[in-house]
């Protein structure tokens, strides 16, 4: 909730407010004044003494970082007024320039985020676009009434402002389309947008607060309250934001409900600023106050223990097992923290904190380290490392402290990334791109390089979340991605040399979460919640994947919930008004995982044995698949009734070789290039050209055999055959250029297949020799 203090220093109605730093306001008055506010020393200063002509209306501060690139030129800031001017005013008080810009009242004026344009809006109805040193630059657009607020996109390509009951979104390209809708019932006073989450925030004289998607979607509408909303603003990581009424400051959550409501006497709060760093937030009184508060009693969960940010430097630590409770103080303010995989990293302005939660003695002996910029945005943790997204540079860090990598990549800008956006597992860093919205960045954890050949991973549409998976080998890492369709993917992380391949898994997924041990992902579907038990199924055989999953009806979790997280077989979802729920996910599956990581094929076996359920038989078969263990694969298709499956491992059990072998599993798979490439790599070229015959591939099956001069009236002698039993005339040019040359034999050619066969076991035979000639020799 919100810890609040009021000040007075202003004799009149205060207008506006803003933030230099993390622990410096300047606040503007209807009695003309600039004040400075600092409150480490709780000292108040007059910046300026403006003339009596400047009411002053909006301020802002022009962007302290660029793209994450810290700021050189000299601080100052836009002052919009009531006499059809906007100022821009340096940190001293001096007015820089004085610009005409609206008839009547300048109502706003915004900075984009790279600094180099400012919007302003009147009462003129006017929508004007001018340079940093005060130049116009365009005339937006012309409304016929007040516009009262405006805010860039995230990408500073596209205004959002107010008309009258309406909101509008309109691109700076001049043919680009125009959004527009209704939004209140009333007036719209204030709209805010956030760069992060790309949402959109109004409030109005109808006397309620709403959240918007960028596509004009309603998200949540709050009740009606007793006076209109005169104030709303996002916290920059956009995870929170505030609501300012008359005597009314409200903290909400992001998807609309509210954490705390505060009933100050300050009159109406006309405008609200949020410090950089999220901690605070400053509002201007219509009573002359100034009022601040800062967010306390933030909590985190992670198995048995739950920590609450008590003070601004203070958390308490408790063991809900023997209701053990800790003390943890700081140097500085909290900023970020997070808990997970037994750590707890906190962020505060200047230093970083790591507790490990394994040693509980360790909570009065942390380890610390300085952060390089202490600006830290994000925290994202996996179970070796964590990542901070500290000023404008994404660092790795062991739990020991030490920089492990820093990723970087063309046009990087941290300042919007957040949990859905970037992802981290113990030897791979994804990072949404916000330039192109369906490029997925890969990076290796342990050197910051880019991974394979360094291209990124491509979708066709935009991507909204992405989340690697957290269990087993570097080179059978997987991405899950949800796309603008809510469609879900699955994707392998690294492909070296073979175009990415993406595979739908899910339709209509709000939101998902990988298990923090085993490789199992669960989701919000549509209407149910839904479990994929081994969704890297999709790789071995596709049939399998629907009876690998596990749904229930999700309606008890009401409409538009969340995953907080899903460690082990407990998912913790959070629902639209904020309470948590939980559900559990069979354990049987993660143990299943375990056996099979460990090659414990006969315990696996007699786990499904147990349980008796379909999804974990259809689970074994995918994974004995996918570890060629074609013994455990038999048994399990055979207890799910794939009897076609059945059969066709069995043959692959009986071929001569180990490559074709081999090469039949990944047919079985669906790889059909890998399983030629394997056979003629072994020179068996025949086998090669029997899977193309037997899979009607036609064409590459007389193109392998004219290449090796071999088996080209076999593949001619099937052709015709083909053709005869559906009583059609050959048509390929090529068969028919072939067919005049070669005299079809069916003697011959059954003569020669056999002597393949044998060619082939003859082969096999030495090898087998070898291999057990070796073990005898190991033998003691």
């Amino acid at each position: 909730h919100l810890v609040f203090h009021n000040f007075t220093a202003h004799k009149e109605l205060v207008s506006c407010v803003g933030w230099t730093t993390a622990d410096e306001l300047y606040s503007c008055s209807d009695d003309h004044q600039i004040l400075k506010w600092n409150l480490l020393t709780s000292e108040t200063a007059q910046v300026v003494k403006l003339s009596d002509e400047i009411h002053p209306i909006d301020l802002h501060w022009f962007p302290k970082t660029i793209g994450g690139k810290k700021q050189t030129q000299t601080e100052i800031f836009v002052l919009t007024s009531s006499d059809g001017k906007f100022h821009l005013v340096s940190r001293t008080g001096r007015v820089e320039k004085s610009v005409d810009a609206h008839r009547g009242a300048v109502l706003a004026g915004r900075w984009n985020c790279e600094g180099t344009a400012l919007v302003t809006v009147g009462e003129d109805g006017q929508i004007k676009i001018w340079s940093k040193t005060g130049m116009l630059r365009s005339t937006l657009a012309h409304q016929g009434t007040p516009v009262y607020s405006v805010a860039w996109g995230p990408d500073s390509d596209k205004i959002l402002y107010t008309s009258g009951k309406q909101l509008i979104i309109k691109p700076l390209q001049p043919s680009a389309k125009v959004l527009q809708w209704k939004a209140h019932e009333g007036v719209i006073l204030k709209v805010d947008w956030n760069s992060v989450n790309d949402l959109i925030l109004s409030g109005g004289e109808d006397c309620k607060y709403k959240v918007w998607d960028s596509y004009g979607r309603l998200l949540y509408s709050s009740q009606s309250h007793d006076y209109p909303i005169t104030s709303v603003a996002w916290v920059p990581d956009g995870e929170l934001f505030a609501v300012g009424s008359f005597n009314t400051l409200r903290l909400c959550d992001r998807t609309g409900w509210s954490y705390a409501l505060e009933k100050p006497s300050t009159g109406s709060i006309f405008n609200i600023a949020w410090s950089m760093d999220g901690t605070q937030i400053a509002g201007a009184c219509g009573n002359g106050h100034v009022i601040f508060a800062h967010v306390v009693e933030q909590r985190w969960e992670w198995k048995n223990f739950e920590i609450t940010l008590t003070k601004r430097r203070t958390m308490q630590v408790r063991n809900v097992l023997n209701d053990a409770i800790d003390i943890l103080e700081f140097r500085d303010r909290v900023i970020k923290a997070s808990l997970y995989y037994g750590h707890l990293v906190v962020a505060t302005s200047l230093q970083c904190y790591v507790y490990s939660l394994s040693s509980t003695k360790n909570w009065n002996t942390p380890l610390i380290f300085d952060l390089k910029e202490g600006t830290v945005s994000l925290i994202v943790q996996a179970e070796r490392y964590f990542l901070l997204v500290d000023g404008g540079s994404i660092y790795v860090y062991s739990y020991e402290g030490r920089v492990i990598s820093s990723p970087k990549f063309p046009g990087m800008r941290t300042d919007n990334l957040n949990a859905l956006t970037v992802s981290l597992s113990n030897d791979t860093i994804a990072v949404k791109d916000k330039t192109d919205e369906k490029v997925i960045y890969l990076f290796d954890a342990l050197t910051g390089k880019p991974l394979g050949d360094g291209k990124p991973l491509l979708h066709k549409i935009e991507i909204m979340e992405i989340a690697l998976d957290q269990f087993g080998s570097a080179n059978e890492r997987k991405i899950a991605i949800i796309d603008k369709n809510r469609d879900l993917y699955i994707a392998s992380v690294r492909k070296f040399g073979k175009e990415q391949k993406m595979i739908k898994i899910g339709a209509m997924v709000h939101t998902m979460a990988w298990n923090d041990t085993t490789n199992i992902l669960c989701g919000l579907q549509d209407t149910s919640f839904t479990v994929w038990f081994y969704p890297s199924a999709v790789y071995v055989d596709k049939d399998l994947l629907l009876k690998t999953v596990y749904e229930k009806d999700a309606s008890e979790f009401s409409k538009s919930p969340q995953i907080v997280n899903f460690v082990g077989s407990k998912v913790t979802i959070r629902r639209a008004d904020g309470s948590l729920v939980y559900t559990n996910v069979s354990p049987y599956p993660a143990i299943l995982h375990e056996y099979v990581s460990a090659s414990k094929w006969n315990d696996a076996v007699r786990l499904c044995r147990f349980v008796k359920e379909q999804t974990m038989w259809a689970c074994l078969a995918a994974m004995a698949v996918a570890n060629k263990d074609l013994a455990t694969a038999e048994v399990a298709y055979a207890a799910i009734g794939e009897i076609d499956k059945v059969q066709y491992i069995n043959h692959i059990k009986n071929l001569p070789s180990k490559e074709s072998k081999l090469a039949h599993i990944l047919l079985f798979s669906g790889n059909m290039q890998d399983a030629e490439g394997i056979l003629l790599q072994a020179g068996l070229v025949y086998q090669a050209v029997q899977i193309n015959i037997n899979l009607y591939n036609w064409d590459r099956a007389l193109e392998l055999a004219v290449k090796h001069k071999t088996h080209v009236d076999t593949v001619l002698a099937y052709r015709q055959k083909f053709l005869e039993d559906f009583s059609k005339k050959e048509t390929n040019a090529r068969f028919i250029q072939y067919a005049e040359g070669v005299n079809v034999d069916w003697e011959k050619i059954k003569a020669k297949m056999e002597l393949e066969t044998e060619r082939e076991k003859e082969k096999a035979v030495p090898s087998a020799g070898t291999q057990s000639r070796n073990s005898s020799q190991d033998q003691p």
